[in-house]
């Protein structure tokens, strides 16, 4: 079948090597692509998609390609409608609708349903003002979460340190200077102890397929530290859970949520992800995605084999067939090579070396990366997801950071404690 990928990151980059990796896929296109997705042919050029201003013209362009599946990467289309308006030209879809997609839309709209359906989640308040703010911290003490409640590219989330820091962060997302018309509605939650756990399961709109779980770190810097961001590195399988409690943990989560869409109307097909917090008093939800997450993708889908198109084109058409899908034992641990700066300020066009090498050493994903006639060079916050594999994670991270040093370019940083929890506790990590 013809697949093509919409979306520019790393992610997408990673969706299509899996995808091509697949028996029952004959062509494969990635719009618009990255450096990478262009070394590899992969970049669909077509001026109309280039020139379309409008979901419908865009699904428009992308039909006259007669694609079998269209696999929708980020969120901001899918909340936009981009889904839907291929669907009504006859065009099957990975990706929900825009009303399922209201689950990373807005995070008030995602609570509301959690507690509608008796999801277990942390608790919250809604905040539109200062004064609700301050009353908001008072309930759920002065270190709560503070979440936008619109599209952040995955930055919309602060861990305030303190009152002042509560308020003053709180204050520049209400009036719009942190993260526009996002964060001029928030969610304070409470905020709960425990460690993350990232869940991602492959729906058709009543069944799902669980991909191995896998634990992201959010925080620029090593040791946890610093501004979050868009994901510095992610690793799979998480240490300290076993097969049952995971499976016990999605049946509850996953089951729960196609239920309550179910009788909402929403006729949810694509992937869900669950960032859960696995806390003493048990697993609590704290957001859905509603496509794959970044870098989780590149740490997940190199551990799942089979045809993963086929997987995905039988969910879109409400049919889900995991077929002779199976998860290769061992681990595997991505790391991101980001800008100087990331997740502020940066700087980009700088050249690219040691990209070519064997995929047995490792993985290279592009995410913020161009083409400059034959060269590659910088031209975004996180740059490249490195992934390894190996028999345990002790094994893949050796190989990770061994093929990172490979890498070269201006102004490149990283963490090298991905997955230090568990490397440190002798893979417990607890």
């Amino acid at each position: 079948m013809r697949v093509i990928v919409i979306g520019s990151g790393g992610r997408e980059h990673a969706l299509a090597w899996r995808l091509g990796r697949s028996v029952s896929v004959s062509e494969l296109k990635v719009w618009p692509g990255n450096g990478g997705t262009a070394r590899a042919g992969w970049s669909l050029h077509d001026d109309a998609l280039t020139a379309a201003k409008t979901t419908a013209e865009q699904a428009a362009a992308l039909a006259a390609h007669a694609p079998d599946l269209v696999v929708i990467g980020p969120e901001a289309p899918l909340v936009e409608g981009l889904g839907d308006a291929l669907r009504a030209l006859g065009i099957a879809v990975f990706g929900p609708g825009a009303d399922g997609a209201q689950l990373e839309g807005s995070k008030i709209f995602a609570k509301r349903f959690f507690q509608r359906h008796g999801l277990p989640t942390a608790g919250a308040r809604e905040v539109t003002s200062e004064a609700e703010l301050a009353a908001a911290l008072d309930e759920l003490g002065d270190t709560a979460v503070l979440k936008a409640d619109g599209l952040a590219a995955g930055k919309g989330v602060i861990l305030p340190a303190d009152r002042e820091e509560a308020m003053c962060e709180g204050s520049a997302m209400l009036t719009g200077g942190a993260f526009g018309e996002a964060g001029r509605s928030l969610l304070v939650e409470e905020r709960l102890e425990g460690y993350e756990l990232s869940l991602l399961a492959v729906c058709d709109g009543k069944d799902y397929f669980l991909l191995p779980p896998s634990q992201d770190h959010k925080r620029a810097y090593e040791g946890d530290r610093g501004p979050n961001t868009g994901g510095m590195g992610a690793y799979s399988p998480v240490a300290g859970i076993d097969e049952a409690e995971l499976l016990g943990i999605a049946e509850g989560i996953f089951r729960g949520t196609l239920s309550g869409l179910r009788a909402e109307g929403i006729d949810y097909r694509g992937v869900l992800y669950a960032g859960i917090m696995m806390t003493a008093g048990g697993p609590k939800l704290l957001e859905y995605n509603c496509r794959f997450g970044d870098p989780e993708t590149q740490v997940v889908l190199p551990r799942l084999e089979g045809d993963f198109a086929a997987l995905l084109a039988s969910a879109a058409a409400g049919k889900l067939d995991v077929g002779g899908l199976s998860i290769r034992p061992g681990a595997a641990i991505t790391v991101v090579l980001a800008s100087e700066g990331y997740p502020g300020a940066y700087a980009t066009g700088f050249p690219i070396d040691g990209l070519e090498g064997d995929e047995e050493a490792g993985l290279v994903f592009h995410a913020g990366t161009r083409m400059e006639g034959d060269d590659i060079v910088t031209s975004g916050g996180r740059v490249l997801a490195v992934t390894a594999l190996g028999d345990d994670l002790p094994q893949a991270a050796d190989r990770c950071y061994r093929r990172i040093d490979e890498i070269h370019f201006e102004k490149r940083s990283l963490r090298r404690d991905i997955g230090w929890r568990a490397l440190t506790q002798g893979g417990e990590l607890r």
